[in-house]
């Protein structure tokens, strides 16, 4: 019998009740005996079997037991709500209430022979949701969403239900469980469903937890997938599973990870499951299947966007403050692919080796986004307010945005760059400059960093090809909203060392954090207010001076745009420093720090080193197959021991990916993207003014003050509760299992312990020397010496040398010259006396544990010898004190109370003079 066939009024329904109580400002919400009663063609038909026709309106349990008394008048199917809240009120708490919960993060699937259902829990399991997936058909994809939400009686009910309904085709089959769908794919014949099977954490924002995918799994939709070319079909499977689902793949339940932290915060309706399909990786196997429908039958809690890139969390450890860093990569889905075989831009403006990296810093004192507010502080009511202890910095890097191509035929390391199509009017450039400005904002900065001069015209073909389009394109720009270019070349300034490297981007980055600024999610701490009229005041001028501070939120207007011939390795020692950069500007934002200036060489510094490092290397394995080359190290002139022999490791595995794997790495990159012309245009180019080449709306600021006050506000009052699938205390976890407790941290790195924890991590360590040892000189004098008579000719211009330096070195030099002052002062030494005492200084307290018990009364009796020697000044030996003062000491450490004439007998006994509690009493 089927439900849908059925006379009975009540037979299309499958009625669901469910009772909560929901406060709202000293009212309740209350939801009576709320049903959920939905016709559902889809599901009810698989329960015919089970139902007898007196049992088709087959009453559910509640599953939500409410602590407020019900009415008695309620009607079932309604919920009542309180007459003294509106109703547009009472549905935007209703809707509040809803999205808290809805959060899902647990599938299980059952399947048979004619259906696939997957039910989808939260992390309370107070929430449930089903989805029917039909599989007989191969052609066409049938899925049907259940809108209601069950609880877990109601849920085991329904599945009790459909086990029996089903067992003519085998029931629902073994439970099998799963963490999400990636979507679905379609190669010659039939439909697969990729699964994510394993996942792990790897990082914690506002209670919302970042997974990498682990494992995935391909699933054929049909019972009965019957190919007909089933070469072709192993082919293109086997060119699909070429792209890895299992590295550097990125998903969250609750946060929109292909949005930066500013725009989910400040713009909360894009918080709402809608994400950016330019860093979607998985956009084609969640939209391809419904294309050709209105709207998608599955709603977006059910499939998950990837995010390809890189993602990285460390703790800061500042005497007792915990500073979460997070670096977030995401690569962009438009224009991918390999390395010789992606470059410059498209005719949509979408340029190769596309990656936004995002860096959050943030103070953990509450777990969300939000923190109560005081009543003092708060007249309007308002339960919440935003934490401002949230920051992030936002960079781009990509390919120069020009026709240019690299031929790798020839099979050379180093291909020629040759430009395919010169536009005199940047068309494709000005696109891709528009599509910045309408996303970032402005000011935009450029920075180049190819090479200049070479022996060969190669890179400097790019340099000025990009140079006059930048030019050619600013000329029509409003004068204040010109991009600001700066072209560098950062490979001869390191050869030559004519230049400080990092001083030098380290002065570029400063200048592009005041132009953009970066996002602090409130005002700046009182306690900068209080320091500057602190400084005012003891400047002299006798009155207060008014001091800016910043009481508003910071918004990150513009970005700055880095990039290099193949954006590895120059452009990613750049983005380090703009890194740290930043770092320390948003941890003086934070309150941690005093000034933004950050020391090398500390641990802060040394922890962002690391991460900046599998950054870049994550960056390049995915774009090139090998890892960095040239590191932040390098740039610093401080390459390790063994960095000559890695590089040329590199050199050959970048040469070898890119002249025999790179083909095939494309075609599995354009088969995962869905992209079937390797220079498929996804959307109509719109042709647009030579001279107006951008839209007058992307020079105004992305993010306006009031706008985002505003959304952030809505947005913790509204979309802030998804933290509470954060706790969880009924589930038993050991610490060490804790995501939060075993994340890397400063107190990690190599050589630290936890004595360290009372250290500052932004002081240096150790300081490097101008001219560290090279260790290969004695390999490379070996190597050229040759025969016997070339190392015996070696060895006496080895003795002369050293002969001439023995002599060099007896010149002493003047100690009064300009010189000497000047090394003295750039080069200072700490007498070994001044070290040992300062360690002592350092140490006492740890000394005074450890010592034994009677260490106090020596050290008092040594400070008392030293008193007395002073007092009598006593040329000859100050140091002797006769043996009755020694006596005087013990009877008065001995009894605690100051030795006097009275208690001696006389005064005969007490031949000192120095008045020995007078001096106690001074010191103490």
């Amino acid at each position: 019998m089927d439900l849908q066939n059925s006379k009975s009024s009540n037979a299309s329904a499958i009625t669901v009740q469910a009772a909560a109580g929901v406060p709202v400002d000293g009212n309740t919400l209350d939801f009576e005996a709320l049903s959920l009663s939905t016709t559902f063609s889809g599901i009810n038909s698989d329960v015919s079997q089970a139902v007898t026709p007196n049992s088709h309106n087959f009453p559910l349990p509640p599953a939500i037991e409410t602590t407020r008394p019900r009415s008695a008048t309620a009607a079932q199917g309604r919920a009542t709500v309180h007459p003294e809240l509106p109703d547009a009120r009472a549905a935007h708490f209703r809707a509040r209430a809803s999205d808290a919960t809805m959060a899902f993060n647990k599938f299980i699937l059952y399947e048979n022979k004619l259906r696939f259902y997957i039910v989808a829990s939260n992390t309370s399991e107070s929430r449930h949701k089903i989805v029917k997936i039909d599989r007989t058909s191969q052609d066409e994809l049938d899925v049907v969403e259940d809108d209601a939400t069950y609880s877990g009686k109601q849920m085991s009910a329904m599945l009790k239900m459909l086990e029996d309904g089903n067992k003519g085709c085998g029931g629902l089959g073994k439970a099998r469980m799963f963490f999400g769908i990636a979507g679905f794919i379609r190669f010659t014949a039939g439909w697969y469903m990729i699964v994510i099977t394993k996942r792990s954490i790897v990082a914690l924002l506002g209670g919302h937890y970042i997974y990498h995918c682990e494992e995935t799994e391909i699933l054929p939709v049909s019972s009965t997938h019957r190919i007909e070319k089933p070469t072709d079909e192993q082919r293109l499977m086997n060119i699909f599973k070429q792209v890895d689902l299992s590295k550097n793949f990125y998903f969250s339940y609750t946060y929109d990870l292909t949005s930066s932290l500013q725009h989910n915060l400040t713009r909360p309706m894009a918080f709402s499951r809608m994400f950016s399909d330019r860093f979607a990786w998985n956009h084609n196997m969640m939209t391809r299947a419904f294309e050709h429908r209105e709207s998608s039958p599955v709603k977006s809690q059910w499939l998950l966007p990837l995010v390809h890139g890189h993602v990285d969390q460390a703790k800061l450890t500042v005497l007792g403050r915990v500073i979460f860093i997070t670096i977030i990569a995401r690569r962009s889905r438009h224009h991918a692919g390999a390395r010789y075989l992606k470059r410059g831009v498209n005719d949509e403006g979408n340029v190769a080796n596309e990656v936004e990296t995002e860096q959050i810093v943030s103070e953990t004192l509450t777990t969300s986004f939000y923190y109560p507010a005081s009543p003092a502080s708060n007249p309007g009511g308002k339960p919440r307010r935003p934490s401002p202890n949230y920051t992030s910095y936002v960079q781009y890097r990509g390919s120069i945005p020009i026709y240019w191509t690299q031929e790798t035929t020839s099979m050379v390391p180093r291909p020629p760059i040759e430009i395919s199509v010169m536009d005199p009017f940047y068309t494709a450039a000005s696109r891709h400059f528009d599509d910045l400005l309408s996303r970032y904002g402005g000011p935009l900065m450029i920075l180049n960093l190819i090479k200049k001069r070479e022996p060969q015209p190669r890179e400097s073909k790019l340099l000025e090809e990009y140079t006059t389009c930048v030019k050619y394109l600013n000329q029509f720009l409003p004068p204040n909203r010109k991009m600001e270019y700066r072209a560098w070349d950062m490979s001869r300034a390191y050869k030559e060392k004519t230049q400080d490297v990092i001083g030098y981007l380290e002065d570029i980055a400063e200048e592009s954090i005041q132009m953009t600024g970066f996002f602090h999610s409130g005002p700046e701490p009182y306690a900068h207010w209080l320091k500057s009229e602190a400084d005012a005041w003891n400047a002299g001028t006798g009155e207060a001076v008014p001091v800016p501070w910043r009481d508003t939120m910071y918004l990150q207007n513009g970005i700055c745009r880095t990039n290099c011939v193949d954006c590895l390795d120059r452009t990613n020692a750049a983005q380090f420093v703009f890194g740290k950069r930043a770092l320390g500007h948003q941890l003086y934002a934070l309150g941690v720090v005093d000034t933004p200036n950050l020391a090398f060489d500390s641990d802060a510094v040394n922890m962002l080193t690391e991460m900046y490092h599998d950054h870049g290397d994550t960056l390049a394995m995915q774009y090139t197959g090998s890892a960095l080359v040239n590191r932040v190290e390098t740039y610093r002139r401080m390459p390790h021991w063994n960095s000559h022999s890695r590089d040329i490791i590199e050199n050959f595995r970048r040469f070898y990916t890119n002249s025999l794997l790179d083909a095939d790495k494309q075609a599995a990159i354009n088969l995962f993207l869905g992209i079937q012309n390797d220079r498929a245009i996804t959307q109509p180019v719109q042709r647009g003014g030579y001279r107006d080449w951008y839209q007058a709306q992307n020079l105004q600021p992305a993010y306006e003050l009031e706008e985002c006050e505003r959304g952030i506000q809505e947005f913790v009052s509204d979309r802030g509760d998804f933290w509470i699938e954060y706790y969880r205390p009924l589930l038993f976890t050991s610490l060490g299992k804790h995501f939060v407790y075993s994340m890397n941290s400063t107190l990690k790195l190599p050589g630290k312990s936890a004595r360290d924890i009372n250290n500052s991590p932004f002081m240096p360590r150790y300081i490097v020397p101008l001219h560290p040892p090279r260790l290969m000189d004695g390999v490379r004098r070996w190597i050229r010496a040759g025969s016997p008579s070339k190392r015996n000719s070696v060895r006496a211009e080895s003795r002369h040398e050293a002969g001439l330096k023995s002599s060099k070195s007896d010149q002493r030099p003047d100690k009064t010259s300009t010189e000497y002052i000047a090394s003295a002062l750039l080069d200072p030494v700490v007498p070994l006396e001044e070290e040992h005492e300062y360690k002592d200084y350092i140490d006492q307290c740890q000394d005074m544990l450890n010592a034994p018990p009677d260490y106090a009364e020596r050290k008092d009796q040594k400070v008392y010898i030293n008193a007395v020697a002073l007092s009598a000044l006593d040329d000859d030996d100050p140091w002797a004190v006769p043996d009755k003062e020694l006596e005087l000491f013990g009877v008065y450490m001995k009894k605690g109370s100051p030795y006097t004439a009275e208690s001696a007998g006389s005064r005969e006994n007490l031949p000192v003079t120095f008045n020995y509690e007078k001096w106690i009493t001074c010191f103490s």
